[in-house]
């Protein structure tokens, strides 16, 4: 098999899990900015992810986020996702957005608060058992803004506490998947704010916990491509966040802020074989400007198109070159194949699987985008809380 074939080979197997809230309205601290056609309803949300995998043939899956798509009926949202050609991904959890959460969830010093925050997070489970999803994904804003505010020690004992028990709760082929945040909301300290944090208790809790990297909760200048390597070789490196971001948490597009960093990132994740369905590639981003349908495509196509840069690195040069303490020559294959316009690559292989070599344009074309705006009217938009 020539390189080339070997890499379309590996592009066609890809697969980016996305976001049902990025569907919805989002926004800024300061305002959020309704948009025409956005989905009023868990259903009508897969109905645009199924465009964007109808046009881009790798977002085959949907993570759902609780209680924001929460349903009656969760085998029947499931027959839904299925019927257009989708399935329900990660079950995200939602412990940020209760009153009672204020001075925290599952590490908050009441324990009848923290004994509400788990009961919601075996809630997650139970609806991954309804839909299939193997996955948990979980987010605590849980933290300080003050010293002396509460004790760090006995917050991360809460933690590990309440993790134990969501943990037990797991299925055969269920996993919990931990994600860390820096900053933000909590300003002092927060309970999982980097990746050292996260792989501890999920070392303790066993092989069913991993982390989760979310690629815009880095401080600036964060190597995270190491982060990522380091986890692939403990093994709990279980998914992505994919976004990207200028100065904090923004949630961007991903690849918009820096693409070499995402062709680094990916580069690791092939270099550690986490190429496969075990590393869950997932979007997190809030399309607060941009039309939505199109900036996921593109976002899935971001992805796409890092990946084949990172699968043409030429790994035996690199290797010679690394062994040889040849800096100029092992940075210049990297550069090379970073270099590389792996657009007719790409579109040869959307080609070949039947699709549109242009995605977006594909979508443009189909008229989705004014059939939606033109039915959509009425009732309450999905967005944040809803």
């Amino acid at each position: 098999m020539t390189e080339f074939a070997a890499v379309k080979a590996a592009l066609k197997t890809q697969a980016v899990e996305t976001p049902s809230w990025a569907y919805g309205n989002s926004g800024t601290r300061f305002k959020v900015f309704a948009q025409p056609g956005v989905p009023r309803t868990p259903q009508e949300k897969l109905d645009d992810a199924a465009k964007v995998h109808e046009f881009t043939g790798a977002a085959p899956t949907v993570a759902l986020h609780i209680p924001w798509d929460r349903v009656d009926d969760y085998a029947a949202l499931a027959k839904h996702a299925e019927d257009r050609g989708l399935k329900l991904g990660a079950i995200n959890s939602n412990t940020f957005q209760d009153d009672d959460y204020r001075l925290g969830s599952v590490c908050h010093p009441d324990a009848a608060v923290r004994r509400k925050a788990v009961g919601h997070l075996l809630e997650c489970v139970d609806i991954m058992d309804a839909t299939g999803s193997k996955d948990l994904k979980l987010w605590f804003a849980d933290g300080t803004n003050y010293p002396g505010q509460d004790d760090l020690r006995e917050r991360q004992d809460r933690l590990a506490e309440a993790l134990t028990q969501v943990y037990a709760r797991l299925g055969d082929h269920q996993r919990m998947l931990l994600e860390y945040k820096f900053f933000e909301p909590a300003f002092y300290a927060t309970d999982v704010p980097d990746w050292g944090t996260a792989y501890a208790h999920c070392l303790k809790l066993g092989p069913k916990a991993q982390v989760v990297v979310d690629t815009g909760h880095h401080a600036p200048g964060t190597n995270i491509e190491f982060i990522v390597a380091t986890l692939l070789r403990e093994d709990k490196l279980g998914a992505f966040d994919f976004n990207s971001r200028f100065y904090a948490d923004d949630d961007l597009m991903v690849g918009a802020a820096d693409p070499f960093q995402l062709f680094r990132i990916m580069y690791e994740v092939i270099r550690g074989g986490g190429f496969t369905p075990d590393v869950a590639f997932m979007l997190d981003q809030c399309h607060n400007i941009e039309a939505k349908i199109p900036a996921i495509i593109r976002s899935v196509m971001n992805v796409q198109e890092a990946t084949a840069k990172a699968l043409l690195v030429d790994r035996a040069a690199l290797a010679e070159a690394q062994r040889g303490g040849d800096v100029l020559a092992a940075n210049a294959v990297v550069m090379d194949a970073y270099n590389t316009d792996v657009r007719p690559l790409l579109a040869e292989v959307r080609a070949e699987l039947g699709l549109d070599p242009d995605p977006v344009a594909a979508y443009h074309r189909s008229g989705w985008a004014e059939r939606i705006a033109a039915e959509r009217v009425g009732g309450q938009q999905a967005g944040w809380g809803a």
